[in-house]
């Protein structure tokens, strides 16, 4: 049996070879048309990917049982938008963690933190980016000034790195980085206010 956001599908699991198989038959119907799935529940346990298409390696004669549950891309936006001003505040303590790591001459550990917060910014501004381009109409100046901005601090943080000069980095982190952080979350509380504006709520 397949269900999905509370109403049961007409769709029989046994018509399918697989998980996947049935997952993107469902994301097919027009019901679901600007809609993204958050929830998959087989034989009433969670199911989350651990790696790509994994869906496609669950036999659909190991389901009895299809919970889909579903939100309107809107509201997914929505909520995304409204925690990004904790990641940025998450990317400001991180940063003068990193710089206290270095003076404290932890170099390993500074240096770990330091390759997760890079990885942290660059999704921060590709998701962000992401929630201008498809909901908004593209990036505004602002938007673009500050990306540009932040952007330019990595590549010289990253060459900075390479060059090994500790005391200038945890500088940087600290007196350039963590004011821009501070500057994105009041960009990322106004994105949150435009797509509320945009949704009207």
């Amino acid at each position: 049996m397949i269900i999905i956001d509370g109403q049961k599908s007409e769709k029989s699991i046994a018509t399918f070879a697989n998980l996947e198989q049935i997952l993107t038959s469902v994301m097919q119907e027009k019901s679901m048309e600007n809609r993204i799935i958050t929830d998959v529940y087989v034989n009433n346990e969670i199911f989350s990917e651990i790696y790509p298409h994994q869906a496609e390696d669950l036999a659909s004669d190991s389901i009895t049982s299809l919970e889909i549950r579903s939100v309107p891309s809107s509201q997914m936006a929505l909520d995304i938008a409204g925690e990004m001003s904790k990641v940025a505040r998450m990317m400001e303590s991180g940063g003068k963690n990193v710089a206290r790591l270095f003076r404290e001459n932890k170099e390993s550990d500074a240096l770990e933190l330091l390759q997760d917060l890079l990885d942290v910014v660059r999704d921060f501004l590709a998701m962000i980016g992401d929630l201008r381009e498809r909901y908004l109409n593209g990036s505004n100046d602002e938007f673009r000034t500050k990306t540009l901005e932040l952007s330019d601090l990595l590549t010289e943080m990253t060459e900075i790195l390479e060059s090994e000069d500790w005391v200038l980095l945890s500088d940087l982190l600290e007196y350039e980085f963590a004011p821009q952080c501070e500057t994105w979350k009041e960009i990322t509380q106004s994105l949150h206010k435009e797509l509320m504006d945009r949704f009207g709520q």
